[in-house]
């Protein structure tokens, strides 16, 4: 409310007239749009970046995309420009684009399989930590009002000003050492500081492994992913993962939770609160998702979120319907909204980042993570643009579109997705390999790849797996 006033105040300023209406809210549309369309700016410079740099010189490099629209927002109330915030907003897009990505795959990469799902997890609690540090400096009698919100536009910097302290001192990717850049020494030695002790023989011998398996690749791009046959359903994987998890109406939840608060009696200053309360019940079930992720597995989290998900639109859609002539429905309301964040939170939110590294080694990870990012980035933007006109059409029914596509996620994942939790990433290319009508022998002494359809045939020598 207050950005608009100051919107509508800078262009009175300049003009000595106001916004209308219409233009006014074309300006907002365009403000909120930047954002998911920098994200996807973001995930396509997500190979070249990690390739080139590495994984952790990539998250270095990326605060410049943090601290800059920090600054552009934190002053653009003195600067009295409001084009300053649309264009601080695409670039922070950017920002999350590349960090949505990298920081699942370097923590992938440097965790143990017994810990990868957890540790996975991990960058998702702390992104519901942000949200709801924010939704708190975001109470009106905090920084949500005529003088706190432009400081609290420019607080999205101190993340990376911590970031650029601390990362230095932590070591870069193990495999991204020894595989891509073919510095053996290093990666042990990077090895031996995250494990903290010195006996990481076996990993290093997997490491090789993989190498050695995938020498033929090379730097796989986006268009040699599409085409590589024995990569083809974990592609289709993380396609239909991605699109599930921001298709699935977890925008539109938030985006009807203040009505739906109002129609059960909730005064108008107290849905902040309510709205900080359903934060923290995010972050506590991304907790959960964490301590239960290398217990149950990834595929039960994410059918059972879906599942939840699914049942919840449903059950909304009754509600909002009867909520005007049967007594307690706007409870039941609420009820769902809040049942609704605890699915998405233990797996729909998380689990794909640690599917995506999971998935894919290391030749054709980056490349894997710039097609999943680019579609969460994309369909996140999609929903944006296209709620507004579901709601306006459809109204409470529109939550049947988004049950429909959990129920088809739920389907997809049940089919296809295995578990991988507590594999090496060439055991999990061997689970995919006879759907990829591809196969992938895994011996003490070779390591065979036929491919049946082209008659082809690598044979590697090897020690041990």
């Amino acid at each position: 409310m207050y950005m608009q006033q100051f919107y509508n105040q800078s262009y009175f300023d300049r003009y000595g007239t106001y916004m209308d209406n219409s233009f006014q809210t074309v300006l907002w549309s365009l403000t909120v749009s930047m954002y998911p369309l920098g994200g996807l700016f973001g995930s396509l410079m997500v190979a070249p970046l990690v390739n080139k740099l590495g994984r952790k010189g990539t998250l270095l490099f990326n605060n410049i995309f943090s601290i800059v629209p920090a600054i552009l927002m934190g002053t653009s109330k003195a600067t009295k420009s409001f084009e300053i915030i649309i264009f601080a907003r695409i670039i922070i897009g950017i920002c999350a684009g590349l960090s949505s990505n990298v920081v699942p795959m370097y923590l992938g990469e440097l965790s143990p399989k017994n810990l990868r799902g957890a540790i996975g997890v991990m960058p998702q609690l702390f992104i519901t930590i942000g949200i709801l540090i924010a939704q708190i400096f975001g109470i009106r009698n905090i920084l949500a009002n005529e003088k706190g919100w432009p400081l609290l536009l420019g607080l999205t910097g101190i993340p990376a000003i911590v970031e650029l302290i601390l990362l230095p001192f932590s070591p870069e990717s193990p495999r991204f050492t020894l595989i891509q850049k073919g510095n053996v020494t290093g990666a042990t030695a990077a090895l031996r500081r995250i494990r903290g002790w010195d006996d990481v023989d076996d990993e290093i011998e997997e490491m090789r492994l993989e190498d050695q398996s995938e020498k033929a690749e090379g730097h796989m791009s986006v268009l040699h992913l599409f085409s590589f046959r024995s990569l083809r359903w974990q592609l289709v994987s993380i396609i239909v993962l991605n699109m599930g998890q921001q298709l699935s109406g977890v925008n539109a939840i938030y985006y009807y939770a203040d009505s739906i608060y109002r129609s059960a009696g909730v005064k108008e200053n107290d849905i902040q609160y309510v709205t900080v309360g359903t934060g923290a019940v995010n972050v506590f079930m991304t907790i959960a998702a964490i301590s239960i992720v290398e217990a149950l597995g990834r595929k039960m989290l994410l059918l059972v979120g879906f599942a939840i998900c699914c049942i919840s639109c449903a059950l909304l859609t009754m509600s909002l319907n009867l909520q005007d002539n049967v007594d307690g429905m706007p409870y039941l309301s609420i009820a769902c909204i809040i049942i609704y964040v605890i699915g998405h939170a233990i797996g729909p939110s998380p689990i794909p980042y640690v599917i995506t590294t999971e998935m894919f080694r290391q030749s054709s990870r980056p490349a894997a993570f710039m097609v999943a990012g680019s579609v969460h980035w994309l369909s996140n933007f999609t929903v944006g643009l296209v709620f507004p006109f579901l709601e306006k059409g459809l109204g409470e029914y529109s939550f049947i579109i988004f049950g429909g596509i959990c129920l088809a996620t739920f389907v997809f994942i049940f089919i296809i997705v295995p578990e991988t939790k507590n594999k090496t990433f060439l055991e999990i290319s061997q689970m995919f390999a006879k759907r990829n009508k591809t196969e992938i022998k895994l011996e003490s002494e070779h390591l065979e790849l036929h491919k049946r359809n082209t008659g082809e045939c690598k044979v590697v020598k090897s020690t041990r797996l």
